[in-house]
């Protein structure tokens, strides 16, 4: 009789234990939240690999309670609907270049100025120091947290007519933009017609030559073939472009204070993970630009663009903003 109790409460007590384990299980499912993040490039850009770092950082450090998807190359939108999804909510995150970000908070567009920054290193120390902070949290007023500054690179110009070599080069020639106000101001000095268009309509645009040219850093211009479409090559370096990790700010906000410090981290690892595959990556990538048969102009002397460009596109800038901004980013060592 004692047996048979005994067994019946060992049965019992297995049966419980084995339903805990399926209600704990399930509710450690139901409280795993899962991020979508979004973005234009190629699956093969940096940007990707480093967002797929990230994912697995942020599954590491939250035990799987804190999960983020990659949507590349414009499977959700273009740049602007990316932005458009994270403000209101239809997206997780994005990650996009700086210049569209400036149509929504203009301080941004400083970024841009042509010839602004002496090189990658001062560029880092600027966006990862006070200056980037302080323009991140602009963009808290249209619904988004910035969470870093990732890296686009140095902007050089690509073509089908001619090569560019000096800046009446340039002129006449139509080349697509960002919707960046420097961006445009600039080509327009250099006496090129720009035409702001997105990203994920230039390869054809190339292609059939609705317009010659484009300006990209190295990396992209690679990633997205563009290299097919294009004769010539000029490493103008004639500015730089970060781009921008953002969230939904309500989104961010919900999360548990463990989730955001653990999303920021990430996102901080992602990123210095992200510059450092985008330099390794470089020269390997101009070599075979070169080896597709693209005449690459690498002997450019960019004074004669700045002197036409940078005075000019500067003081608009400050004519709006003020000098304040500018002078800390030259001051920044």
């Amino acid at each position: 009789m004692k047996s048979r109790f005994r067994m019946k409460s060992q049965f019992l007590a297995a049966a419980a234990t084995a339903v805990m384990t399926l209600v704990g299980a399930g509710a450690l499912h139901a409280q795993t939240t899962t991020l979508r993040m979004a973005n234009t490039l190629a699956p093969t850009d940096t940007h990707n690999t480093a967002a797929r770092y990230m994912a697995e950082r942020l599954k590491e450090k939250t035990n799987g309670a804190l999960a983020m998807t990659v949507h590349p190359a414009g499977v959700l939108g273009n740049d602007g609907s990316l932005l458009d999804g994270t403000r209101f909510g239809s997206i997780d995150m994005a990650l996009t270049g700086n210049p569209f970000f400036t149509q929504l908070a203009p301080r941004l567009n400083v970024m841009d100025l042509p010839f602004l920054f002496r090189g990658a290193d001062h560029a880092h120390k600027v966006m990862d120091g006070p200056v980037g902070a302080e323009l991140l949290k602009d963009l808290e007023k249209h619904g988004m947290k910035g969470l870093a500054f990732w890296e686009i690179g140095f902007r050089h110009v690509t073509n089908s007519r001619r090569p560019i070599r000096a800046p009446e080069d340039l002129k006449g020639i139509k080349i697509r933009t960002t919707p960046n106000r420097a961006h445009i101001e600039a080509f327009r000095l250099l006496g090129a017609n720009p035409a702001p268009m997105a990203f994920t309509e230039l390869y054809l645009a190339l292609e059939n030559r609705t317009v010659d040219a484009q300006e990209n850093p190295v990396n992209n211009i690679h990633d997205n073939r563009m290299y097919e479409v294009q004769k010539y090559m000029s490493l103008t370096g004639h500015a730089y472009t970060a781009s921008i990790l953002v969230i939904n700010l309500d989104r961010f906000n919900r999360l548990p204070a463990a989730q955001q410090q653990a999303l920021q981290e990430a996102a901080r690892e992602a990123t210095l993970y992200q510059r450092k595959v985008n330099a390794e990556l470089e020269g390997g990538n101009l070599q075979r630009i070169k080896d597709a048969g693209v005449e690459v102009i690498e002997k450019i002397d960019q004074e004669p663009f700045r002197k036409l460009v940078a005075e000019k596109v500067t003081k608009s800038y400050t004519d709006q903003f003020g000098t304040e901004i500018v002078q800390r980013i030259i001051e920044t060592r």
